[in-house]
């Protein structure tokens, strides 16, 4: 048999190969990243009615059991009961005073134009920065994508989702006769991905795969429990409306100064039926079941990754909410119930635990710069509580300021471990007084108490606004 010449110099360079490559092993993956990835989780608008903050009515299991694994902060306060400023508070490590942001109205960017956020630092040094729906509150609102998107500074990759048409339909009403724009609860028809938080879980779960080779900060913002309160039918399902108890207030409550519940809508409030109430509280429930399932979902999707060993998970809510304590349906109040939220940290090698003394939310961007060894930042107003979590310090008396702007007033409110004392431009709309020793809901304003005149006196200064200036502020 006749072989070509360009036949057997094929065989001789692949016999030539084949030998060149005997005995060799494939090539080993690539390592894993030098630092955790951050796994950062909002909801908007949650107070801490969760089954691991010790309410059972409410359906949680996927974020309680992230609470088993981690460290739960159980008096964790916001520095503005308000979305957009208290998320640029926590994403810059500044404090309202200092940002200027006190509305939803205010892109942040308009006060501080060279800030450097807690998603750009990490970029800057080599993470790869995924925004996924409502982080900053500009950009990430569904109902209303028209305007400035986000932060681009702050990302890599920055999405935003919106409901298909069948999520838009299904039973439902406005609890205010349509008065009140955002007062409505719809069951919706169509799956979890119908809605934007299902979108948000699903693309969250597909970009850590993509990126589980290098180190990410992956942000994820979910719209729920906010209104307007809609959730896929099977989630309202859990909550049979005759089952829902109405949260009343004692009747010789003892009044809080004007500023602290003025405002719009109170009329609209008033009128409420107990019917109504009820389905405003399910409608709420509803959708921090269905919030926490899409939660699930993330944390399920990097179990799978095998990521959780190299990751630090943060979980809160940016504010707390009334549901009806005082006749308030909403936030902004600078009572307990608006300034406190749920904080849950997960971390590689840190212990599970709780921590019961308040902690403020502008500690998280510090929190995180030491728990990923990044370059120290000194100019930030928050205070790491990484020693907190690793080394169980019993001794942590930094108390937790929260402040607010009601109609033409502005009130400011610092929380101890055993006092919220609040003062209404600068007391002269008035004082409160709460001793969470022996009055937990806040119904019993002490502040005209001679008894307790020592200890608003060590209150008082606490209040003082921050002294940075939004020109002195941290700048890339």
């Amino acid at each position: 048999m006749r072989v070509c010449a360009t036949t057997l110099l094929a065989l001789l360079l692949l016999f030539i190969a084949s030998h060149l490559n005997a005995g060799s092993t494939p090539a080993p993956p690539p390592p894993p990243p030098s630092r955790p990835n951050v796994l950062l989780i909002i909801a908007d608008d949650l107070r801490p009615d969760l089954g691991c903050y010790g309410f059972s009515a409410v359906q949680s299991s996927n974020i309680d059991k992230l609470a088993a694994r981690g460290v739960r902060f159980d008096r964790a306060y916001c520095q503005y009961p308000v979305c957009n400023a208290s998320r640029v508070s926590f994403l810059t490590g500044l404090r309202p005073d200092a940002t200027q942001v006190f509305g939803n109205d205010v892109p942040f960017r308009t006060k501080l134009p060279d800030v450097v956020t807690l998603p750009q630092y990490f970029r800057g040094n080599g993470y790869v920065t995924i925004g996924l729906g409502k982080v900053f509150h500009r950009g990430g609102n569904v109902e209303d994508v028209r305007g400035e998107r986000d932060d681009p500074a702050s990302w890599s990759l920055a999405r935003y989702f919106t409901t298909t048409a069948v999520g838009k339909t299904g039973e439902g009403r406005n609890l205010t006769g349509g008065k009140v724009d955002w007062c409505r609860w719809l069951a919706a028809n169509g799956e979890d991905e119908d809605q934007p938080d299902g979108q948000i879980a699903r693309d969250a779960v597909a970009l850590m795969e993509k990126h589980r080779d290098e180190p990410f900060f992956l942000a994820v913002g979910f719209h729920k429990p906010h209104d307007p309160f809609v959730a896929p039918k099977k989630y309202f399902d859990l909550y049979p409306l005759d089952q829902i108890k109405l949260n009343v207030d004692p009747p010789d409550q003892s009044p809080a100064p004007p500023p602290a519940i003025a405002g719009q809508w109170l009329d609209e409030f008033a009128k409420f039926t107990d019917v109504e109430r009820r389905e405003f509280i399910r409608a709420y429930r509803a959708g921090t079941t269905f919030m926490d399932a899409q939660v699930g979902k993330v944390l399920d999707g990097l179990n799978r990754l095998q990521l959780s060993d190299r990751t630090i998970i943060i979980f809160l809510g940016d504010h707390g909410y009334h549901l009806g304590e005082r006749g308030w349906w909403n936030k902004s109040t600078l009572f307990e119930l608006s300034a406190r939220a749920p904080l849950i940290i997960a971390a590689p090698g840190v212990e599970a635990g709780v921590f019961s003394r308040p902690v403020e939310f502008v500690d998280l961007y510090p929190t995180l710069v030491e728990l990923c060894r990044l370059p120290a930042r000194s100019d930030l107003h928050g205070q790491s509580l990484s020693p907190l979590m690793r080394e169980k310090r019993p001794f942590w008396d930094k108390p937790a300021l929260t402040q607010v702007r009601r109609g033409k007033f502005g009130g400011r409110s610092v929380r101890t471990e055993r006092f919220r004392y609040t003062e209404w431009d600068e007391g002269r709309q008035g004082v409160e007084l709460y001793d969470h020793e022996n009055d937990p809901g806040e119904h019993k304003n002490l502040a005209s108490d001679p008894a307790h005149a020592e200890t608003i006196a060590k209150l008082k200064p606490l209040l003082q606004p921050t002294p940075t200036k939004p020109a002195d502020v941290h700048k890339s």
